[in-house]
């Protein structure tokens, strides 16, 4: 039972449940990224072997790519995804738009063309800096770009997927994918989270918007070296 002080009134006692909800709602948030990214290395733990060796075969490099993203509250964290591009490319550069970009390697048009890229991101939801679902990650640099709605995407966790993932992903405009992030966080459930899920696991296996179509009008800059 909830012990409110005497006197109370109606919208402190909403404001005390609506706080208790988005406590409750993030622990359990918290458990089920921790049992599925778990679980999902555990089992996909020999795919993940053969994509290091086939990465490290067939390209100069390391198989990992790291790189510096804007996590919750604008807090930087170290994001990690299979290396598909060369090495001697620029990090910041802008995303491909197809698998016959030049930049990408053999083995890495196939990791984008099934999002096997992203497996090692189950690390960063492992560690709590990313969940499964949420707004993707953006440069740090990027920040200064938004308005102060487009910011409220700061107010959760990165996800591995998320709304703008499901709702057109490579064919939508930068702008788009932030106000789908913005719509997110304020229609954020657990059933919401399940939903993203399945339609995400259903856009995988039949490959769409794999890639950038558009670019966005306002975006200025990619990364840390571009001013």
């Amino acid at each position: 039972m909830i012990y409110y002080p005497k006197g109370a009134r109606v919208r402190d006692r909403n404001i005390l449940n609506k706080g208790l909800y988005i406590v409750m709602r993030d622990f359990a948030k918290r458990i089920f990224d921790i049992a599925i990214s778990l679980a999902v290395i555990i089992l996909l733990f020999p795919v993940f072997a053969v994509i290091i060796v086939a990465i490290r075969v067939s390209s100069k490099g390391p198989a990992i790519f790291k790189q510096e993203r804007a996590g919750k509250d604008g807090k930087p964290f170290m994001f990690y995804k299979f290396r598909t591009m060369k090495l001697d490319v620029d990090p910041f550069g802008p995303s491909p738009k197809s698998g016959e970009d030049p930049r990408l390697t053999k083995v890495g048009i196939f990791l984008r063309e099934y999002s096997l890229d992203e497996l090692p991101q189950l690390f960063n939801i492992l560690k709590g800096n990313m969940s499964i679902v949420g707004p993707r990650p953006l440069y740090v640099s990027q920040m200064s770009e938004w308005n102060e709605r487009q910011k409220k995407r700061l107010l959760v966790k990165s996800g591995l997927t998320g709304l703008a993932q499901i709702s057109g992903r490579g064919e939508l405009t930068r702008e788009e994918k932030l106000e789908l992030d913005v719509e997110y966080v304020e229609m954020a459930s657990f059933l919401a989270d399940i939903k993203i899920i399945l339609a995400t696991i259903a856009r995988v296996f039949w490959r769409k918007s794999i890639y950038e179509k558009k670019y966005s009008q306002t975006e200025e800059t990619r990364g840390e070296d571009k001013k």
